[in-house]
């Protein structure tokens, strides 16, 4: 997620997260968004820590006289040393609620004990589906109302009362707005504003409500929920700074009375955070038109020859239909697609049809810089384009060279060698077997589960002399790591998302020296098996995802990447290859089939590649504005100088 935040680079981000577990839950993405230096809708993460924690709340608002049940937190421990509950120096009947739960979660009349015996049954069941503590508090006969908090709206943000109708058939025993009320039974309530209640309930009830929220410093949005006792008591019950954002809830139904409809009201939480913010919200950005589309051009080398049948020169290139597939994805994010062959006649292209934005997944045609060559040209040209950049893909591109930079950063990579012809010294260092590969192709290009593993310096400088014959660039000798196989894919820039890994399964059980080779990969189904997420045990996907984070970060990633790797018995995780092009064909890339896994389809799986070139985009745009409104600034100097002096010229930097 902050790898996706910093590239999309929002002005405002519209929080409604309530998160996943813990008692600070609700504070985390806020928390989150404030180390990342972007603004968010909503109260901060230490306003939604208190106020998910029920009892803390109250003794925070107790402090301004603001009346709630009385009670007592209850956590395991607490149960523990208790011999009998008894009741708790409560007055009966008392209702058990978890301490760390909104929606009503757990409110039910079976919640509700009316003797210390009900009471020592309730607890063990109720802490053992809500360990983090359990509120026992005195149960108030009476009604539930709340009061919705719209910043900017009503009184200082206080809406006016909301109470429930409810049909009589569906009315729980002790009259509680209950879990079943809220979901199973919705349709049985009707939420009624302004509230039956008399004129000084509605004026006492906000003016508490006015104090809750100054007090806890609640922003933009939020509501307080109340119980109206039978003898006319207000009760503060809790405090919801995240509240439901549903069609109907009593925020939205509150908010029409100030005449607002459900869009008026969420573009008043936007405005309301954005004047905080000191950002500016245009009116009717309901109906403003959509931005013109980004010309966004794609580059690409398409396959022409049949990999199938022994020939690998194209083995890299994508075949039509990925490059069909990849389009259709770009076009359906609002885009207009410009396509672009990455031949020799690529510059006079790109000159001729100007674009904003090149989309990279082309693989060169010739060189150990070939998959440089289009991220080289775009800079050149001041085009910002998807992927990692020049120098990266040099290097990534160069297998021994990668793994010098992955050892400088003290990753483990096999040992190995290079040979230019063949004829060299076999270093001592190398153990047999060892596998020999072409120092600087993809796609298993060159490698072979019969040929490139050898167990004598015989069959090696046989390989050897084949492979660099046959490619034209030196061999990469390197010892066979033994174990299983994975490969996990990254998305991102500076903080990579990494993605489950992916093992490769080989079925020849009888092979005691499997390598995923290229043959493999063109008839995969009959030899291997993927399985994703990989069976690993938390340690194992911990040091994997790490590993993985760290490689790319070592070779300056950016974007995309795949990093492949071999599993000891011992639990060493080697790098055996780094792949920052790796392949987008649907239903058949690796990385394609670890997005899926991971529930990520091929559209929006473009998409998050294209946020790292859109960021820098926009970050191209901002500087250029700023040096013409610099350049504008000093002409205006210039102009105002008589003596036309050269050092008043504005020369843009």
């Amino acid at each position: 997620l902050a790898a996706r935040i910093e590239s999309i680079s929002p002005d405002l981000i519209f929080n409604t997260a309530e998160g996943r577990r813990g008692r600070a839950r609700e504070a985390f993405y806020p928390a989150l968004f404030e180390e990342l230096g972007f603004p968010y809708t909503g109260s901060d993460a230490y306003v939604l820590t208190v106020t998910l924690d029920k009892w803390l709340t109250k003794l925070v608002l107790a402090n301004q006289g603001i009346d709630a049940p009385r009670g007592r937190l209850i956590t395991p421990d607490d149960l523990r040393r208790m011999k009998e509950p008894g009741t708790l120096g409560l007055a009966m009947p008392v209702i058990v609620k978890p301490n760390y739960e909104g929606s009503s979660k757990g409110i039910a009349d079976e919640a509700v004990a009316r003797d210390a015996r009900q009471l020592a049954e309730m607890l063990p069941r109720a802490l053992r589906n809500y360990p983090s503590g359990v509120l026992v508090e005195e149960f108030i006969a009476g009604s539930d109302l709340t009061v919705p908090f719209l910043e900017g709206y009503g009184d200082e943000g206080v809406l006016l009362p909301v109470d429930y109708d409810v049909d009589p058939a569906a009315r729980s025993r002790f009259n509680l707005y209950d879990y079943r009320l809220k979901s199973a039974d919705s349709g049985s309530v009707s939420v009624r504003c302004p509230a039956d209640l008399p004129r000084d309930i509605v004026a006492r009830v906000r003016a508490i409500t006015k104090a809750a929220a100054r007090t806890l410093g609640m922003r933009d949005l939020g509501r307080v929920d109340f119980r109206l006792g039978d003898d006319g008591r207000l009760y503060l019950l809790e405090v919801n700074a995240l509240p439901s954002l549903e069609r109907g809830a009593s925020t939205f139904v509150a908010a029409a009375r100030e005449g607002l409809d459900y869009a008026d009201t969420l573009q008043a939480i936007v405005q309301s955070a954005a004047r905080r913010q000191g950002l500016t919200v245009k009116a009717g950005n309901k109906k403003r038109r959509p931005p013109e589309p980004l010309r966004i051009g794609f580059t690409f080398n398409i396959k022409r020859l049949d990999s199938k049948n022994g020939n690998d020169a194209e083995a890299e290139y994508d075949a039509p239909e990925t490059i069909d597939s990849i389009r259709e994805a770009l076009e359906s994010h609002g885009h207009q697609v410009m396509m672009f062959e990455a031949t020799a006649e690529l510059p006079r292209q790109l000159m001729e049809t100007p674009v904003d934005l090149v989309f990279n997944i082309a693989e060169g045609v010739a060189g150990r810089n070939r998959e440089a060559a289009v991220p080289a040209l775009c800079e050149l040209m001041g085009i910002p384009y998807t992927g990692s950049d020049a120098a990266t893909l040099s290097i990534a591109l160069d297998k021994a060279l990668s793994k010098r930079v992955l050892l400088q950063h003290g990753i483990l990579t096999a040992e190995f060698q290079v040979m230019e012809t063949g004829r060299e010294r076999l270093s001592p260092k190398l153990k047999f077997p060892l596998i020999i590969k072409p120092n600087q192709e993809g796609s298993s290009k060159g490698v072979s589960a019969h040929a490139s593993v050898v167990d004598d310096e015989t069959a090696l400088r046989a390989v050897v002399r084949e492979l660099i014959e046959r490619y034209d660039q030196p061999a990469l000798i390197e010892a066979y790591i033994s174990g299983r196989e994975f490969t996990v894919g990254l998305l991102g820039d500076r903080r990579p998302r990494v993605l489950p890994p992916m093992e490769i399964i080989f079925k020849d059980g009888n092979n005691p020296r499997p390598v995923y080779d290229y043959q493999i990969k063109q008839e995969w189904e009959k030899h291997v098996a993927y399985q994703c997420p990989a069976h690993l045990s938390p340690a194992e996907l911990k040091a994997i995802e790490r590993v993985a984070r760290d490689t790319f970060e070592a070779l300056d990633c950016r974007d995309v990447a795949r990093v492949d790797f071999r599993m000891t018995a011992k639990g060493e995780i080697y790098v055996i290859e780094v792949n920052p092009l790796p392949g987008l064909t649907p239903g058949y890339s690796d990385l394609c089939l670890i997005a899926t896994a991971a529930g990520i389809d091929h559209r929006t799986l473009i998409g998050e590649i294209l946020a790292g070139g859109l960021k820098r985009l926009r970050e191209k745009r901002r500087a250029e504005a700023a040096r013409n409104a610099e350049a504008q600034s000093q002409g205006r100097e210039g102009k105002s100088d008589p003596r036309g002096d050269d050092r008043q010229l504005a020369i843009p930097k």
